[in-house]
């Protein structure tokens, strides 16, 4: 029976380790929740209390975060849209900064094709003082605009902090569109697409606004 609890508490240790790894929040608040928890039990076991105690209050924390972040996930009063040049020197520099995880979700995305030919809207998704996130579209007429960039850093993918841009901002709406198209790619986060309200047709993932 020992080696069952020894395994337990190793599993424990390896995913509070693991969860230090992870780059979203919610994915290192969940698995760190589940190493400290394995971590008191084990301690509870064989009485190193004060290992239990702070183990304990580790799920303790863990938890209040969770319940924070997920009532957080969906508020409009916690991520702001704002409308910016597509010359604008922080998106710029923001999208510098970024370019390499950009690259690896867009390819074919390139900074300085947003201040090229065409009329484009580009917002900055912002979380308090801080930038999260880019979505870019160009205008193809008709009240149609193609979204050429949604991006949003690691540590916020699990809030789909862009459905902010398309579904309760207005920001798309005040520029005159009606309806938002994706060209379907390999790379596309469908899941993301359908929560936030898209739809697939033909060889584009459309939502009306």
């Amino acid at each position: 029976m020992d080696t069952v609890w020894e395994a337990l508490g190793w599993i424990g240790s390896i995913l509070v380790v693991w969860s230090l790894m992870q780059a979203r929040m919610l994915r290192f608040r969940w698995m760190n929740l589940a190493g400290s928890l394995l971590a008191t039990v084990y301690n509870t076991i064989f009485e190193i209390w004060p290992f239990v105690a702070m183990n304990g209050a580790i799920v303790l924390i863990n938890a209040y975060w969770i319940l924070r972040l997920t009532r957080e996930r969906h508020d409009p009063g916690v991520y702001q849209v704002l409308s910016v040049s597509p010359e604008d020197p922080f998106l710029q520099h923001f999208l510098k900064v970024h370019a390499a995880d950009i690259a690896a979700h867009r390819p074919d995305f390139a900074a300085r094709t947003l201040a090229s030919g065409g009329r484009r809207a580009t917002y900055l998704v912002t979380r308090g003082d801080e930038a999260v996130g880019v979505v870019a579209l160009r205008d193809e007429g008709g009240g149609v605009g193609l979204v050429e960039l949604d991006w949003v850093k690691p540590r916020f993918r699990d809030f789909t902090p862009g459905e902010f841009v398309y579904r309760d901002s207005g920001a798309l709406t005040s520029e005159g569109f009606r309806r938002v198209e994706i060209e379907t790619r390999p790379e596309l986060d469908r899941e993301y697409l359908r929560n936030v309200g898209f739809s697939t047709q033909g060889t584009r993932w459309v939502r009306e606004l």
